[in-house]
């Protein structure tokens, strides 16, 4: 559990995702070593602070996005949401800004409008995340930043041993997105990848419960194509892996983008489930987790 924490603990609301960006670059040159195949890291500034790593011939491609929801500081001690945090008054939130680090209070009035507490202003622009108080147990994993920390930890897990495929870490998922197109492109034409996986969190509902296995969903705002999300269900029929269907009509990942892109490559949403979702309280069951990633590592060697 400590690599997840690490990375749950990390600042990196939309658009400040070069600090995960580089915890991700070091980790990674140092952990392959010991990997089954050694990838190739393509990152700069053409790629902005997104990230690509690639292993030997790349068939599918994973996707995970690297950003959280947050706050902005604006003027007069008011917040500006990133994405869409939902946290109580009272709630806890860190940053810092060039007078130092911030740990500070959120506050709502009452037309739910968002403000800090803080013993002194903030700078504008500055950037506001939940206080992060990772815990787990037996069964549960509970942290603010859950969503997609953990897409990100199980693509990691899945490269340890993977010696075909590409993982792409993506930025601005939870404020509207923008760097998909450009990374879809990039495998597109590097390597004529044309499938990918979305390691993403998805959330409980009254379909889908923890503890019931990785969630494969066949739909949510986004309709992907459906001979491709049948040979997924066939080869996760024959994985054995504990999952569930998930049918949605709202809600959107780095997919969507995907199917709105001019580029025909088919995509299927593959998560956790979690309770509290944007919260400072998410939470995911271990097993699901691990089903999560023996079911990808058994779908990148048979796509």
């Amino acid at each position: 559990m400590d690599l997840l924490r690490q990375l749950c603990e990390i600042h990196g609301p939309s658009g400040r995702e070069r600090p995960v960006r580089d915890f991700l670059i070091n980790y990674i040159r140092k952990e392959s070593r010991k990997w089954k195949a050694r990838p190739v890291l393509i990152e700069g500034e053409e790629f902005q602070d997104c990230l690509i790593v690639a292993f030997g011939k790349p068939r599918t491609a994973i996707f995970a996005h690297m950003d959280t929801v947050g706050f902005t500081v604006r003027y007069f001690n008011q917040l500006v949401s990133i994405g869409s945090p939902d946290a109580d008054m009272g709630t806890q939130l860190v940053g810092s800004d060039s007078q130092g680090a911030i740990v500070c209070e959120l506050e709502y009035d009452k037309d739910h409008r968002a403000f800090y507490k803080f013993g002194r202003p903030i700078e504008r622009g500055t950037t506001l995340t939940y206080q992060v108080n990772f815990r787990h147990d037996r069964h549960h994993i509970e942290s603010p930043y859950l969503d997609n920390r953990l897409g990100i930890f199980n693509a990691l897990q899945v490269a340890e041993t993977l010696t075909d495929g590409v993982l792409v870490f993506s930025c601005w998922e939870e404020h509207g997105g923008g760097s998909v197109p450009y990374l879809a492109e990039y495998i597109h034409k590097k390597w004529g990848v044309r499938q990918a996986l979305i390691s993403d969190i998805t959330w409980e509902s009254d379909g889908v419960s923890l503890g019931s296995g990785v969630v494969i969903s066949l739909r949510d705002r986004n309709v992907p194509r459906r001979v491709f999300i049948d040979r997924i269900l066939t080869i996760a029929a024959r994985s054995k892996v504990k999952h569930q269907l998930e049918v949605e009509g709202v809600g959107s990942s780095d997919g969507g983008e995907l199917q709105r892109g001019h580029l025909p490559i088919d995509w299927c949403f593959i998560g956790a489930p979690q309770q509290n979702p944007h919260t400072p309280h998410e939470r995911v069951h271990k097993k699901d987790l691990a089903a999560m990633g023996q079911l990808y590592r058994y779908l990148m060697k048979e796509l």
